[in-house]
């Protein structure tokens, strides 16, 4: 009787037992945060948290507008996978963006090595002209493994984000054109109010971004409305309005003219009930006179008066002197329009100056050789008037009033290999875990972000540039090495300042 009374007790015992020795689910991370609770996805090394809405959707009266607060939502949002990017073009190279993209795109990704401590922010803005490109996976990339907190955001890019129109402006004061500016300070304000809940410091955030992604961080730095937003900004391939002259606005609202004639419409409530669609369809036709090529339609800063009341240059006189890293790669890119826009491209972009800039790349002459780092000779004049002697130009700049500025240059292939460098190449070699020679290029980003200097731990040192006292440091298949003084100064003082 005993052991049938033990069998009977085992029997009814064993299932408990198991139930309870069986591992509850961890549960995902959540935060709560303007808006409402996100629900992310915790790996072994980090964090991540995807389409964190930042405003509201800019849709129907929200088109054109500068962003508005975020819209609020119950229960938990899960914020795990990748969001569509904003509306843009099919250009080719950015067709994955173009396939996966929505007008209600104002999101931000977080990527974090936890959810408590205080960690220094890095806040990525993305390239493609400013009118194409999404944040991408940049909060996955390698860099988060080293103590930084990584933000990516997305904001309006083309027409959506940079139209200039008269009926706009009559709505605002008399502004109108920078609303993707307006979303990335958006962005930029949640952070602030946020990121403390991601583990991350709000007030140590580096801004940084890549080509049209680093023309905004300099807008930014130049903006009054970005003031006590970030601490530090870190720029590759790109300044204000790349060399390009400014656009005033009144020049700027003959873009929205142009807009108005395509479509029929004449005021903003028409534009607003226009369908993406025809929006698109419309952008690509759009031009500006004094362009060579309308690849930089949107690249060309126009003075909106509201994120821009002044020129950059003028605004950067009273703008708080923050840290700076900035540089370009060897080669960039080809000139735009190619080869029959050459002379009207070295006009705009050299001015009094082009018969000097004629003389110095020799246009008289047959095409030489291409050069084996700098490319051939359309893409020596490119890179030259669009993104090298523009970066020297807001160097010496900000170096003469005395902001802390640190400038590079990079000349090693995307793929590792012996090849000359492209446009963006450097990314990968900064972001994620590719070595340029015995250094990690990665480090120097890493110690800006934490503490403001790039220096540190042995590496090679990068001296910073002063008034009168340029200095540059190179990175290629060597590794990392000083210079001093100016890079290709004979070619870059014919283009003159900022």
């Amino acid at each position: 009787m005993r052991a049938i009374w033990a069998s009977l007790l085992l029997a009814t015992a064993t299932p408990a037992t198991a139930q309870e020795a069986a591992p509850a689910a961890p549960t995902p991370p959540r935060v709560s945060v303007s808006g409402g609770i996100v629900e992310g996805r915790a790996e072994a090394d980090r964090i991540f948290f995807r389409g964190i809405p930042f405003a509201a959707p800019p849709l129907g009266a929200n088109r054109w507008r500068e962003p508005q607060p975020v819209v609020e939502w119950t229960g938990i949002r899960t914020t795990t996978a990748r969001a569509p990017a904003c509306l843009q073009n099919d250009y080719g190279w950015n067709r994955a963006d173009h396939v996966f993209a929505s007008e209600d795109c104002l999101t931000l990704d977080v990527g974090t090595p936890a959810l408590t401590g205080k960690r220094p922010v890095i806040v990525w803005i993305h390239g493609g002209s400013n009118r194409a490109g999404s944040a991408g996976d940049m909060a996955l990339s390698s860099i988060g493994k080293r103590g930084v907190v990584v933000v990516a955001l997305q904001y309006r890019l083309g027409i959506f984000g940079f139209l200039p129109h008269r009926a706009l402006a009559a709505e605002a004061d008399g502004n109108s054109g920078n609303y993707g500016l307006m979303d990335q300070i958006a962005a930029l304000r949640w952070v602030r109010d946020n990121i403390a809940k991601f583990g991350g410091d709000p007030d140590n955030v580096t801004i940084a971004g890549e080509s049209a992604g680093s023309q905004d961080v300099s807008l930014l730095l130049a903006s009054p409305l970005a003031r006590g937003l970030f601490a530090k900004a870190a720029m590759e391939s790109g300044t204000p309005g790349f060399g390009l002259p400014w656009r005033p606005l009144k020049e700027a609202f003959r873009i929205g003219d142009q807009l108005d004639v395509l479509l029929g419409t004449r005021g903003s409530a028409a534009l607003r009930t226009a369908s993406p669609a025809a929006l698109l369809a419309a952008d690509l036709k759009l031009h500006d006179a004094k362009l060579t090529a309308d690849d930089y339609l949107y690249l060309r800063t126009t003075i909106d008066g509201a994120v821009l009341p002044d020129t950059p240059d003028r605004l950067f006189v009273t703008a708080p002197k923050r840290p700076v890293l900035l540089g370009s790669n060897m080669l960039e890119l080809d000139l735009p329009g190619g080869r029959a826009a050459r002379d009207g491209f070295v006009d705009l972009s050299f001015g009094s100056n082009a018969e000097g800039a004629r003389t110095f790349y020799r246009l008289d002459d047959p095409d030489p050789l291409p050069h084996p780092r700098l490319g051939t000779r359309d893409q020596q004049i490119a890179t030259d008037a669009t993104f090298r002697c523009p970066t020297g130009a807001l160097a010496t700049l900000l170096a003469s009033r005395n902001w802390p500025v640190w400038r590079y240059e990079f000349d090693l292939a995307r793929d590792g290999g012996a090849g000359p460098t492209t446009h963006a190449a450097e990314i990968d070699y900064i972001f994620n875990d590719r070595r340029a020679g015995p250094v990690w290029m990665q480090d120097y980003w890493v110690a800006f972000a934490t503490t403001g200097d790039p220096n540190g731990d042995g590496r090679p040192a990068w001296a910073r540039s002063a008034k009168g006292k340029p200095a540059n440091i190179l990175f290629d298949a060597r590794g990392a090495t000083p210079r001093d003084g100016d890079i290709r100064p004979e070619i870059c003082r014919l283009q003159g300042s900022l």
